[in-house]
Formats: structure tokens, sequence, C-alpha cells
């Protein structure tokens, strides 16, 4: 049930809230946010809060800088880090201009935009995360180091793994939060953790890894660590990814646990969509140069290719049973902004439905030998490789993913002229492609 103001009021009176953070995203998933009194809460639902576009980059010109926000209802969480005298909570926010209009450049609205294209044609859509990050140790300073907290490896325990306790902490403060941790482990890499939390819908999904950030970087600090997400942080070890897992129900049935033939289709289609359109939407899956020394190795995908069981290959079908059936894409690691790149699989799979998409073959391991052809009418449990020719890669470098998005009418269509260009200029920029 929806909450509405009168509800979210009380509860912020009757938890001791002092302080309300209103929290959005910029283009490249750097959280942001402005803290307000409580007792100002009631007017950034009236009429937002208005704060600086063109301090944001890729938001606005100087000249016409004005941007509002206003907090959603439905986000409300208290930070369990905080002090609990005078607690603090959270919103996050859609942003408008000051006209009234929605502001086109907002991340979130791009998502919410392909959330109500999906349910238009009669689905809804989970996602689930699973998240890689590092621990390393500080310096008597409070600098980062390079020194992984640890030297364990896939699945040790203490004393090899030294980030049992702050992923048991990370964990609590998360279920305080809504957000509902399923697993939580030590990953390959020294000083490597990975936590998975419960599906959810698309939006949630997106603004519990925004979430799940900045609860882990705050657990970390609080043990004398820092928590990296970068895709590569060390050398010849494992690097960061962000493993999403996706299904879709149509009504309350699982499309990928059926046996309607035509809801299987759909389910197949929606997987060919993705793989389609995954090369020309790879830059914003994988947004640093550190993505592409990630890519093609220690279980990272190179190629655009399904499987069932492979963990190299770009998607995955997982065991699973009943409404935890779904597939999984490999290929994104912790730097996306989520609303960007949820909002492109979304509308790259229901392009795939819409359009009839055929499913290619599925991959037999060796993916200089898979096959581009299609199969039709056949379960994905039956879905089989016959030999061919060698599958589309992904981009090998930053530079390539650059031009392969600027290149492409699906990545304009989906994420408006003003987010691309802007995101691809800022890009150029960082990279020094141009000045």
């Amino acid at each position: 049930m929806s909450n509405t103001v009168s509800d979210v009021l009380d509860f912020i009176d009757e938890n001791d809230v002092k302080f309300v953070r209103l929290a959005f995203c910029d283009l490249f998933g750097h959280l942001k946010n402005v803290s307000i009194m409580h007792y100002q809460l009631d007017e950034a639902f009236r009429y937002g809060i208005h704060f600086d576009g063109s301090s944001i980059p890729g938001f606005r010109r100087v000249e016409h800088s004005d941007l509002v926000l206003k907090p959603d209802l439905d986000s409300l969480s208290v930070l369990p880090w905080r002090p609990q005298q005078g607690r603090v909570a959270r919103f996050y926010c859609d942003i408008y201009k000051p006209d009234g209009s929605r502001y086109e450049g907002d991340p979130r609205a791009v998502l919410q935009k392909a959330v109500k294209h999906l349910e238009d044609v009669g689905f809804t859509c989970n996602m689930g995360e699973e998240c890689e990050f590092y621990l390393f140790k500080l310096n008597d300073d409070g600098t980062p180091t390079n020194e992984p907290l640890d030297q364990g490896q896939y699945f040790d325990v203490a004393p090899l793994d030294k980030g049992e306790n702050i992923r048991r902490d990370i964990c609590l403060d998360l279920e305080k939060m809504g957000i509902y941790p399923e697993m939580s482990h030590h990953e390959a890499g020294p000083g490597q953790n990975e936590i998975v939390f419960q599906f959810a819908d698309a939006l949630t999904t997106a603004d519990n890894l925004l979430t799940f950030k900045s609860v882990v970087r705050a657990i970390a600090a609080r043990y004398g660590a820092w928590a990296d997400f970068s895709p590569k942080p060390v050398v010849n070890h494992s690097g960061n990814g962000l493993h999403v897992n996706i299904s879709l129900s149509n009504g309350d049935q699982n499309i990928f646990d059926t046996e309607d033939p035509e809801l299987l289709k759909a389910a197949r289609s929606f997987m060919a969509g993705v793989l389609k359109r995954v090369g020309e939407s790879t830059l914003f899956l994988n947004s640093t140069r550190d993505s592409y020394k990630r890519l093609r190795e220690q279980e990272a995908p190179s190629s655009v290719t399904w499987t069932r069981e492979d963990r190299s290959q770009l998607l995955r079908l997982p065991y699973a049973m009943g409404e935890r059936k779904r597939f999984e894409l490999r290929s994104p690691d912790p730097c996306v902004d989520p609303y960007l790149a949820y909002a492109l699989i979304i509308e790259a799979g229901l392009e795939g439905i819409e359009k009839g998409y055929d499913l290619p073959a599925e991959s037999g391991g060796d993916t200089a030998s898979t096959t581009p052809s299609y199969t039709e009418n056949l379960p994905l449990s039956n879905i089989n490789m016959d030999g061919g020719n060698r599958p589309e890669e992904l981009p090998r470098t930053l530079e390539e993913a650059i031009k392969r998005a600027e290149l492409s009418d699906f990545v304009r269509n989906v994420l408006g002229d003003d987010i691309t260009r802007k995101f691809i200029d800022l890009k150029k920029v960082e990279i020094g492609l141009v000045k």
C-alpha cells in the first residue's frame, strides 16, 4: 500500500526523525543529497526543494540552472547507522523543472518510463542484484591503501575471512531499511565480498543498489576499512561484477516458469532483445576504463552468448524453481547508473517481445564456435547449440563502447537525446578524446 503525506509526517514525528535527506543520483550513478530539517518536509512534498542543477555534471547550464527535488513517498527509510536520537531519514526524489514539468535529464524518470511501457503491454519486471566489492585497509590518517583487508578466497571463513563481521552488520542494517539480504560470503579475490539481496520491482531495485553501496561504505568505515566497488581494483584477481537477475510476470504468472507456449515465446524474445542490444548499451553497463579490464577475465563475459550453467557467458539461466526462475545478465559492474542501465535492459527485452525476436542457440561453452542460428517454439530447457559462426563480441575498450552508443538509435530512443549526448560528451572529456 502506498504511503500518504500524512502517514509519512506521522512516522517522522513518532520516530524522532530530525533530519531528512533528499537523495538522487547523477548520470554516472553517484549518489547526491541535500539534508533538510524535519519541519521542512511538508513544504518539500507540496512545493519541492530547489537546487543548482548546473553544479551536477551533465544536468543543466548555469543560465537555466534551477531544478526541484520532490520526495518519493514510498522510498522513506531511516538510516540505522546514524544516531538514534535525532534520527536521520532518507527519501529518493524525482526531479522537476521550475515550471512543474518533469526534468528530462532525471535518470529515475527514464526507468519509470520504461517500467510504464512494459506494464502497458501486460508485463511487470522483477530484478535482483548480486553486488561484489573489495575491502581495503586504511592508513593511520584514514586514507585508503591498496592492501586488501584479508587474503581469503571464495567462501573462506575466519580467520582467513576478515570481513564476516562487516558483512553481518551490513545485512542487519539493510534489513532495518527494508532490503532483505539472501546470501553473503567472501568472494574469490583477496578482501573481496559479495552480498545478494531479494528481488523487487525494477525501480525499487535501482534505489536499493544506491542504498546498498551507501550502507557498505558506512559500515566498512566503522571498521576502519574502505569499500571499493570499482570494476578491477586488484590486478590479476577477480573484478567486481553486478550480476542482474531478471524475471517477467504476466499477471501472477512468471513467464520463465510456465508451460504456456505464448508466454514462453515472450520469455525467449525478451532474452533475445537483450542480446541484440547489449553491445550498443554496454557504455551504460560498463562505464569506466577499468570496466574493460574486468571483462574477459575471471568469469566475466566477452561474447554475446547465453547458457544455463557456464558463468563466463553473458546471459545465464541459473537453476531455480517457481517465482525464482529468471535469467542473469553478467556483464554490468557496480559503477552503473542503475536507472539508465535497467531502462536499457527493459526496453531491449521489450523490443524483443514486440518484434518477436528469436533466441539464438545456446552456447556450448566454446564461444569461438557458438552459432548465431535461431530456434523457435521450444521450452528454454530444450534449446541447444548446433555449431556455426563466431558470436558478436562485447566492446573491448571504453572508446569502442562510446562509438557504438553514439551510433545507436536504440540508446537515444530509450535515454533521450539530452542524456545520451551529455553522457557521451562527458565520457569523451574524461578520457581525453575531446577537451
